[in-house]
């Protein structure tokens, strides 16, 4: 390929990016908001919580796309620019994945530690900061790692939208050279490349997480046993 047209590739890398970076923002955000709420104590917080998770959850990312590209502007009367569309539509489809991560980790911590936060007169939030959450996230880790993935294979579903991420710039270049196994040969590394970034960097996260939460004890040093002095015998000492 010619510099013009790795240039065109590059800058569809740099969209996809930008786009994975701020949906993941979102998404994260909504899953820690929903989960906590799907394990609320109130029943209707629970039934919302658990209203929106099974509708983002049910409905097709590229369909929910097109309706925030398509269907927002004329019943609301603004037009938002296909970043944001995107953002906003994937950011709310895998935000409703990531609070089943969110709610299930929460419910995995041993009851014995809600009890002992209970005991400590902690309040519900204090029970959450301090006690639930630090034991919860790291088990969340993993789960959210396969999401981000999985989120980034979904950014290319915006390329309907006529936004220039990597999908789209890489059929303008099938389109340019009239060849389709290079070009998709290279997005297919380049897509790769990405994820194994991120599930690296999200493994250290992890590690780190948990090395925080449960350190292993320090070594005690081997002390030898003292010999007694004397041994009794027979009532006397030798």
């Amino acid at each position: 390929m010619t510099s013009g047209l790795w240039e065109l590739v590059l800058q569809g890398v740099w969209v996809t990016i930008q786009l994975l970076v701020l949906s993941g923002l979102l998404a994260t955000a909504v899953s820690f908001v929903v989960g906590v709420a799907r394990t609320h104590r109130l029943w209707i917080v629970r039934f919302l919580a658990g209203l929106y998770t099974e509708v983002f959850r049910g409905t097709s990312a590229l369909v929910m796309i097109f309706w925030v590209f398509f269907v927002l502007p004329p019943a609301f009367g603004w037009q938002l620019v296909p970043l944001w569309a995107g953002t906003l539509a994937l950011g709310l489809t895998y935000g409703a994945y990531g609070a089943e991560i969110v709610r299930g980790a929460l419910q995995a911590v041993n009851p014995a530690q809600r009890e002992a936060g209970i005991a400590l007169s902690f309040t519900p939030w204090q029970r959450m900061r301090l006690v639930l959450l630090p034991q919860a996230v790291p088990e969340m880790i993993p789960p959210f790692s396969n999401l981000l993935v999985e989120l980034l294979k979904g950014t290319a579903l915006v390329s309907i939208m006529g936004m220039g991420d990597l999908a789209f710039s890489g059929n303008l270049v099938r389109l340019a050279l009239q060849e389709s196994a290079e070009i998709y040969t290279y997005l297919l590394l380049i897509y790769f490349v990405i994820a194994f970034l991120l599930t690296r960097v999200m493994r250290g996260l992890e590690s780190k997480l948990k090395a925080g939460v449960g350190k292993a004890p320090a070594r005690r040093r081997d002390v030898k046993p003292k010999l007694p002095e004397a041994t009794a015998v027979g009532g006397g000492v030798r």
